[in-house]
């Protein structure tokens, strides 16, 4: 499939993954219709061969089509995709498109799922991966797109691949076929788009349905429903825990965690130690068991992935170091833009903290972040237009409201002391002072590393 001169595609979404697989189809030669119900929908191409269709799909859509790319925001249950399907059509989605194009010679991927975890995890394997093979490709469902790793089709083949991978994403593939994979864990979500968590949980054990016979599978073997889609694998399967009583049984070999360190209790046993600010917190300790066990599987020596995990800078605008100054970390949070991604940050942290929080509030309410906060938050500043309803909650605690974030971050400077934390996490979306929450994050870093 290296020349599509002449065949034509149909490209569904134009998101991040829609763009990506017409740009690798364009590439290639192809003819692209693209199909977008956003009647705001835009492409950054010029060429004739590609079609821009806005608004509902035309009728018959498919015919003539070799393939039907769905993005993973469009859900396959969507009646014009079952018709498609029905009347014969090829459809799939853009994990499975990348897929198919992977060049010769080009190394395994490795794939990363659950409902909480996925970016931090594929992150910091892919600094483990790197360490021990530059060539390495990291993206997917985090950043960019898999297609985008072979739109050029003189792109040197990578080494190895690490995919975060979203339940939307698994849906769509066919063949596409990853030696290691892991499920991080399972809460309910996207119960929108599926009829039951069940459902849900059927989606992601996906990952598992094309693994090579050489290939393994990583579990949490803390999560009754993980485990019980793990045992579906034809492959080797490891679980990570914080149960230090677990053993191996039913498991070909299991890393055990606690406080700072793991150890994967199978093969040479080798012990690591979890001590970079950048991977505080329980559920920074199951994200790191999970990207080492993967990467020792995958062949990474043990001392690599221990300078990997020294030296992992995190993600920008989750829980990211920004600076220390007379003793004071500033923290920047800004992608917790709910509740429950505030109080992984809140329970992360050991105490002391001055918590920067409101925005554009989705409706939650804020009393699980005001019982994680006793004992450990000194002072609660307010912004944006959620600052209202955060005072209240917190009203037993000290609230300054301070209405914008320069305000806050001033007056969290004068508060805060030696051995303090300042934390920027929201607990709100920020489209009602900022573009978004990068522009919340990077706004919230320049003026704290200009104090």
């Amino acid at each position: 499939m290296a020349s599509l001169e002449g065949k034509h595609f149909v490209v569904i979404g134009l998101g991040k993954s829609g763009i990506g697989a017409a740009s690798l189809l364009l590439n290639r030669g192809a003819r692209v219709t693209a199909l977008d119900e956003n009647e705001k929908a835009t492409a950054p191409f010029t060429s004739d061969r590609f079609t821009l269709k806005k608004g509902p799909f035309p009728a018959k859509f498919w015919e003539g089509a070799e393939a039907v790319v769905v993005s993973p925001g469009v859900p396959l249950s969507k009646p014009e995709l079952v018709a498609a399907k029905q009347a014969g059509a090829v459809v799939y989605g853009e994990i499975e498109l990348a897929w198919r194009f992977r060049p010769e010679g080009a190394g395994p991927m490795f794939g990363i799922t659950g409902t909480n975890g996925k970016s931090t995890t594929t992150a910091l394997l892919g600094e483990l991966m790197k360490r021990h093979e530059p060539n390495t490709f990291v993206g997917g469902n985090l950043g960019t797109a898999l297609t985008r790793a072979y739109e050029d089709p003189a792109q040197k083949p990578y080494a190895m691949h690490v995919v975060e991978l979203s339940s939307f994403q698994l849906e769509g593939i066919i063949d596409a076929s990853f030696q290691g994979t892991a499920i991080l864990n399972l809460t309910p979500d996207h119960l929108d788009r599926y009829a039951s968590h069940d459902e849900y949980g059927l989606a992601k054990a996906r990952i598992f349905s094309t693994q090579p016979p050489k290939g393994f599978a990583i579990v949490n073997a803390d999560d009754a429903h993980v485990v019980r889609l793990g045992r579906a694998a034809k492959v080797p399967l490891y679980g990570f825990t914080s149960d230090a009583m677990r053993t191996n049984a039913g498991f070909t070999g299991v890393a055990v965690g606690g406080g700072s360190k793991f150890i994967l209790a199978f093969g040479d046993k080798p012990v690591f130690h979890v001590r970079n600010r950048s991977l505080r917190g329980k559920h920074n300790l199951e994200n790191a068991m999970a990207a080492a066990m993967m990467a020792h599987l995958a062949g990474v020596p043990t001392a690599t992935i221990q300078e990997g995990l020294d030296a992992f800078p995190g993600l920008l605008h989750r829980m990211e170091f920004v600076r220390e100054l007379d003793g004071v970390e500033w923290l920047n949070d800004s992608k917790a833009t709910n509740v429950d991604s505030s109080l992984v940050a809140l329970n992360a942290l050991p105490g002391r903290i001055w918590l920067i929080a409101g925005g554009k509030g989705k409706g939650a309410p804020y009393t699980p972040m005001v019982d994680a906060a006793k004992g450990k938050v000194l002072g609660v500043l307010t912004i944006g237009k959620d600052a209202p309803a955060i005072a209240d909650a917190f009203k037993n605690f000290p609230v300054h409201g301070c209405e914008t974030i320069d305000v806050a971050v001033k007056k969290a400077r004068e508060l805060a002391k030696s051995g303090d934390i300042v934390l920027l996490s929201p607990a709100c979306a920020s489209y009602d002072q900022f573009n978004h929450f990068e522009h919340r994050g990077d706004t919230f870093k320049s003026l704290v590393k200009g104090l």
